[in-house]
């Protein structure tokens, strides 16, 4: 039901939803709210406006007038499509089910944030039919945040006062809701790491440490003190760039963050910034790795040793769920034309698992059950063992833990090939989990064509023999 209303001179359309008891107060809450907010971005004469009620400040949409550049890249990130990602929802409908509801709402504490705490949903099943506003990691969510009360699975404390926490230490006052600095939003500062990394360590119901991103962080380099080592997770996936905060009158140059916060997830399926998303994720892993290729002369033939350094990354290659990420080496000889040597060439469509290469570098990690079966479900996990490639410890070269690349040897028998190629692929899941997913008719089988594989430009490395046998990087 809808009906039109006249506030402050201006016509609105209100839709309660099908309830109009609650629509009708909520509807005026809204309208008031957002045009005293639309005035004060505007810069108008008008009054000094209220501030913004909580009803407002949850819904991502009232920050957009103000904030139009931040809502931009909020809204094709992966905290805006959390709750929307239909292998999650997948994910979510099976454990529920395989648990008989035990599950209860690990996923969505994260996936839903203020969907669980405002009570609209307990395990996620109903997150198709809530509003959009209740879904995902929203402004209202991390900007409320006042304090970090544990190390994983979502710690965090809201003040719900009406105040929004930033990074910026002398706040406007002329904003149509209050604002405060934080330490924790604040990406030059290390509690900023506590912020984003104690929603992405992930403790599953049955015990097992399973995503690591924090404390991977934590053991890094890039926690240590120092001018030149210390980065938080907000200095990498949280770029700055000079601007005003906001659209306020007045509102001065400041240092922002980015809030698109790029890794290696992606949207699969229709979604705001997509294709952008896509981008600036290759253009963060492309950075990620150093690759070098040592070739020298074997029986005839050669030994080709590929080192992989993860030296950019506050975390090991890959993080988060590395228990359903793929990622590994490709490496091709060639001789007169012709391919003479291959490994890592796996077809687009065809899991990483499903691959009978014996010399195949797989960087993964791999989960099996409390029988030792292996297994995509979380739930089920009893242990994991991984290949992954370590983060930096130290700058100091004397210290032997700062040589931490790992290498492979590939042994190219009766031939001294012409040529010599290597690339490192990377999914953000793999096929084996869409399939199963698709099978047990949780995920609609079109997903599966949405799935990209990146390949990291910079390790992307060419031996030729007019090199000699020497270290390409």
């Amino acid at each position: 039901m809808s009906e039109t209303e006249q506030t402050l001179g201006v016509t609105v359309i209100l839709d309660y939803g099908g309830n109009e008891s609650t629509g009708r107060s909520m509807g005026r809450r809204w309208t008031a709210a957002l045009l005293l907010f639309s005035s004060a971005c505007d810069g108008g004469d008008q009054p000094a406006p209220e501030y913004l009620d909580a009803e407002a400040l949850l819904d991502p949409q009232s920050c957009a007038s103000c904030h139009p550049a931040q809502m931009r890249e909020w809204s094709g990130s992966m905290h805006a499509y959390a709750s929307d990602d239909p292998v999650f929802l997948a994910l979510n409908a099976r454990g529920q089910r395989e648990t008989g509801g035990e599950l209860g709402n690990f996923c969505v504490q994260c996936h839903a944030p203020m969907a669980v705490l405002s009570g609209a949903t307990t395990d996620g099943l109903n997150l198709q039919e809530l509003p959009q506003h209740q879904k995902g990691i929203t402004c209202y969510f991390c900007h409320s945040v006042d304090a970090v009360l544990g190390t994983h699975n979502n710690p965090l404390r809201l003040a719900n006062d009406g105040v929004m926490r930033g990074g910026i230490p002398d706040p406007i006052a002329a904003a149509p809701h209050r604002s405060a600095y934080s330490p924790l939003h604040d990406r030059k500062n290390p509690a900023s790491a506590d912020l984003c990394g104690s929603c992405h360590d992930v403790v599953t119901p049955a015990g097992v440490f399973l995503e690591r991103t924090y404390a991977e962080w934590q053991a890094s380099l890039f926690a240590k003190p120092g001018r030149t080592t210390q980065l938080t997770c907000g200095q990498c996936h949280m770029e700055g760039r000079e601007g005003p905060a906001s659209t306020v009158a007045g509102s001065p140059m400041r240092l922002l963050h980015d809030h698109a916060a790029p890794a290696v997830d992606v949207a699969m399926i229709p979604f705001p910034e997509r294709e952008t998303q896509r981008a600036l994720v290759q253009n963060a892993l492309d950075k990620s790795l150093l690759a070098s290729l040592c070739v020298r002369p074997l029986a005839g033939g050669v030994e080709a040793v590929l080192s992989l350094d993860n030296a950019f990354g506050g975390h090991a290659f890959t993080s988060g769920a590395a228990h359903n990420r793929r990622a590994w080496a490709e490496v091709v000889a060639y001789a007169g034309g012709q391919v003479i040597y291959e490994s890592g060439v796996i077809p687009q469509g065809q899991p990483v698992a499903a691959s009978t290469d014996p010399d195949l570098w797989r960087i993964q990690e791999d989960a099996v059950d409390a029988q030792g079966n292996k297994t995509y479900m979380f739930w089920d996990i009893a242990r994991t063992t991984n290949t992954l490639l370590p983060p930096a410890v130290t700058n100091d070269p004397t210290d032997p833990a700062f040589y931490h690349q790992v290498e492979k040897t590939y042994r190219i028998p009766n031939v001294i090939p012409d040529r010599i190629t290597v690339r490192v692929h990377i999914r953000p899941m793999d096929f084996d989990l869409i399939d199963t997913l698709v099978e047990s008719g949780d995920l609609d089988p079109a997903i599966r064509s949405e799935l990209p594989t990146f390949t990291l430009r910079n390790t992307e490395v060419t031996w030729t023999p007019d090199r000699g046998f020497v270290c390409v990087p």
